[in-house]
């Protein structure tokens, strides 16, 4: 498995969090979760489609650690997860004053090789970066993307009074538990669909939902054979 310290397969990651049944709640992992709701979700059944068909896929989770989402993405996609938590990297870099180096700390993140990751679960983190920052970690992102990989953001659609990052909690295929936690600063501004593509430019957007929760979800698949698109796509 990859150099990376933050980094861990789904059977390692799960030996260390306990086997845990369906409905146990994993509060233990999940602090300062008391003002959470259940809302629709309409991109992630089609990001797990994307990864079914491949046998043991490799899935990039950019967000802190939840216990529920290991045992989901496990069951349901028989996937080897890594999980880099880049809002608590921001954090850091937010409490040391040092926001100017992340964009570089960002390029040199990811050990792993050019495409060799066959979904990215990018949730909302771009929304809390500064823009050089942001097309630093969208470069990245591209890098590690395999052809027909799937990468699944969320952007802001309004710019929220309240400032906190969000844990996404699976329900099922069709609903995720937004889970508030402290943020040393808020949202960075609300990015439009044109900077948002020419970020991820070397993707194409396959599917993009506006919801009422003030979320667009964007979902990115990274072309097979770059000779078979289309001019334009």
């Amino acid at each position: 498995m990859s150099g990376s310290g933050t980094s861990r397969s789904f059977t390692d990651l799960f030996s260390r969090l306990g086997a845990r049944r369906p409905g146990e709640p994993a509060a233990a992992l999940e602090t300062g979760v008391d003002d959470d709701s259940v809302c629709p979700t309409k991109a992630l059944r089609k990001f797990l489609s994307c990864l079914t068909a491949r046998e043991s896929p490799v899935l990039l989770d950019l967000g802190p650690v939840v216990g529920s989402n290991v045992s989901f993405f496990g069951e349901q996609l028989g996937c080897k997860i890594f999980v880099e938590d880049l809002y608590a990297d921001l954090e850091r870099h937010i409490r040391r004053n040092a926001l100017e180096e992340l964009p570089a700390f960002l390029a040199r993140r990811f050990p792993q090789a050019d495409e060799t990751v066959d979904g990215i679960l990018c949730w909302d983190l771009l929304d809390y970066l500064d823009r050089p920052a942001a097309q630093a970690l969208a470069s990245e992102l591209t890098r590690l993307l395999r052809p027909d990989g799937a990468l699944l953001g969320f952007f802001g659609t309004a710019q929220p009074s309240e400032t906190h990052y969000t844990k996404y909690v699976v329900v099922d295929e069709t609903s995720l538990r937004h889970r508030p936690y402290p943020a040393a600063r808020g949202r960075q501004g609300i990015l439009l669909n044109r900077e948002i593509i020419r970020m991820f430019e070397g993707l194409r957007v396959s599917d993009s939902f506006l919801l009422k929760t003030n979320l667009r979800e964007i979902l990115f698949r990274k072309p097979g054979d770059p000779a078979s698109e289309p001019a334009g796509s």
